[in-house]
């Protein structure tokens, strides 16, 4: 797995092949997201990701095995902060289950499924 960070994106700039306008996450955000994916692995729910970064959002994509078709994806889209909430999660069928301007008031939809684990 290769990680991305914002300013490896600026350096490549000029490079060929290299996506100058990627969005990317911050460590602070990858750590919020990963800690909490941590939390369902640990409990057996998830066991693989997949991070994209694409011009206009970068996607986490939560599996709950590495052949299937992801189960959650928590999205950053920054052209809809000053609108929408940059932030949103959405579902295997594509439902937006939550969108915010703070990823962790996001990533808060998560936390009935955490009090359902530990029942």
């Amino acid at each position: 797995m290769m990680l991305v960070t914002p300013d490896q994106v600026r350096a490549d700039k000029g490079k060929a092949g290299a996506r100058p306008d990627a969005v990317v996450f911050t460590r602070e955000e990858l750590s919020r997201i990963l800690g909490l994916y941590g939390q369902f692995v640990a409990a057996g729910e998830w066991r693989d990701y997949a991070i994209d970064h694409l011009k206009d959002a970068a996607v986490f994509s939560i599996f709950r095995r590495a052949s299937e078709t992801p189960i959650y994806r928590v999205e950053k889209h920054p052209a809809l902060a000053a609108r929408q909430g940059a932030w949103c999660v959405v579902s295997m069928t594509g439902v937006i289950l939550k969108r915010g301007h703070d990823l962790a008031q996001v990533l808060r939809v998560f936390d009935r499924q955490r009090l359902r684990l530990a029942d």
